[in-house]
């Protein structure tokens, strides 16, 4: 492994991995393959006027139906709240009262109406309505007769139709008892073994080349290493002159997009004592200019997400997959690696890649996933949701695309998570409708080992402050206990 001082990449380092990903696309899918996720909000649990394109399900999917905004700004600020009683959490057939609040520059509205619709965790409609607003206040009542989420999509219509202001609410029906809608191939881990075989002859020759680090006492590098469909490419960052075998090992994943690795996030884990490796989900240059993404985003990789999907062995995600592997066989063979500890940590796509991680790789110990995608893609077989990216087309009779459906499922995170047998956290956002709740505890519940979910009922599709809060606290727990172990075994 070659370590160099601080330089640029090389030109040819630089064409090599620009010409990975300027390969032939593979042909692109129906128009109805969904945008990415929005990125991260803060978590309010109220809509305004101007509703967050985010929350708008995927035309492919078939969801509840309402009156779309205005373009016209609305006359003045509103905002709408759905609230349930308690937890959230509720059994089959128990009647459930939301309580939607409405206010109007910071009071509440005295009079009006809500236009609402009832659902399946957004699929179809259970029941539609009007209720009367008064003083700022309506409730609306439903239930849900199997495990799952029991949906309340609400729009209030403004004087003079000006704008329209729409919130979502939901509540968990034994949620617990959700199972994953197919189980796994029967060659699920013969198709896997094999993809990892093929990686162990692709040679690593990692180069890492030390850069300048935001934080004085951390080092940091730009890694880039031999992969299948395109190399490793991520920033790595470790306490300065840290003690050979003295650090906890993380692999921080990415979301859906295209963007460089994060110095940041690296560093922000290695200021705290560990040896910390933000991975690009791509395998793209480090560091470029954001246009040098915007092209890449809009161009060579705008349809990534559902690449491939007729033959599982060209599916876009296989190489994604197979380089968390790389990307911890280049973290474990640091010096500086503690030789037990390795926690993979992530969000959305990222939440994906860390069940998948611990699913397919013995080294990992811990993982993270908040608001897992890629989970339970085939539950419209079982008339479910299914999660982020909606990979399976439907016909115009809405009926799934066979090869697709049949190839997904080699890439469905709900069967890497039942493999798992480390522990780890996940966060659900009830109101999540890119990562929909259903599809994440199809995935929760097919682990069958030790576990922790974090309900954020009044979350959509980002990782609250709450759930984050949630999540390092169970790494820092989770390191705490291996290094005590260590220690008591010495």
């Amino acid at each position: 492994m070659h370590r160099r001082p601080p330089l640029l990449p090389t030109l040819a380092l630089f064409l090599a991995l620009l010409a990975n990903l300027l390969r032939a696309e593979q042909p692109k899918k129906p128009k109805s393959a969904p945008p990415s996720p929005a990125p991260a909000a803060p978590a309010t649990g109220s809509a305004t006027s101007n509703p967050r394109p985010s929350s708008t399900p995927p035309a492919a999917t078939p969801t509840a139906t309402a009156a779309q905004p205005s373009n016209k700004p609305a006359e003045a600020p509103y905002k709408l709240r759905i609230t349930a009683p308690g937890n959230a959490v509720f059994s089959r057939n128990e009647e459930i009262t939301f309580t939607a609040r409405l206010e109007k520059n910071g009071k509440p509205v005295s009079k009006g109406e809500l236009q609402w619709t009832l659902s399946k965790d957004g699929l179809g409609s259970l029941s539609t309505g009007s209720t009367p607003i008064e003083g700022g206040v309506a409730h609306i009542k439903g239930s849900l007769a199997e495990p799952g989420f029991l949906q309340c999509l609400a729009v209030y219509t403004t004087p003079d139709d000006a704008a329209k202001v729409i919130q979502r609410g939901a509540v968990a029906i034994e949620p617990l008892k959700i199972d994953p809608s197919l189980p796994s191939p029967a060659d699920f881990d013969a198709f896997w073994n094999a993809q990892k075989e093929a990686l162990t002859k692709i040679k690593a020759d990692p180069i890492l080349t030390e850069i300048s680090s935001p934080i004085p006492e951390v080092t940091c590098f730009d890694v880039q290493a031999g992969a299948i469909d395109a190399p490793v490419s991520a920033y790595l960052a470790r306490p300065a002159n840290a003690k050979p075998r003295s650090l906890p090992a993380i692999l921080l994943v990415h979301g859906a997009g295209v963007r460089s690795s994060s110095l940041g996030a690296a560093t922000h884990w290695a200021k705290n004592g560990a040896l910390a490796m933000d991975l690009n989900a791509h395998g793209i240059a480090n560091g470029q200019p954001p246009e040098f993404y915007t092209e890449l985003q809009n161009g060579a990789l705008r349809d990534y997400r559902t690449r491939g999907g007729d033959d599982r062995e060209h599916v876009y995600f296989r190489g994604m997959f197979l380089r968390l592997i790389r990307a911890i066989d280049l973290l474990t063979a640091q010096p500086e690696w503690d030789g037990r500890t390795v926690v993979v940590y992530g969000s959305s796509q990222g939440g994906a890649q860390a069940l998948v991680a611990a699913g397919l790789d013995s080294r990992v110990t811990f993982f993270a996933a908040g608001v897992p995608a890629m989970c339970d893609h085939t539950g419209m077989i079982r008339e479910r949701i299914c999660g982020w990216p909606k990979f399976v087309p439907l016909n115009a009779d809405h009926q799934p695309d066979a090869r697709a459906l049949d190839s997904i499922r080699y890439y469905d995170a709900v069967n890497f998570a039942t493999r798992i047998k480390v522990p780890g956290i996940v966060t659900v956002g009830f109101i999540d409708t890119t990562c929909p709740p259903t599809t994440v505890y199809a995935a929760y519940n097919a682990i069958p080992g030790t576990k922790d979910i974090f309900n954020d009922p009044l979350s959509d599709h980002h990782v609250s402050s709450a759930a984050s809060d949630a999540m390092e606290k169970a790494v820092r727990a989770h390191i705490s206990a291996s290094t005590r172990k260590a220690h008591a075994g010495n």
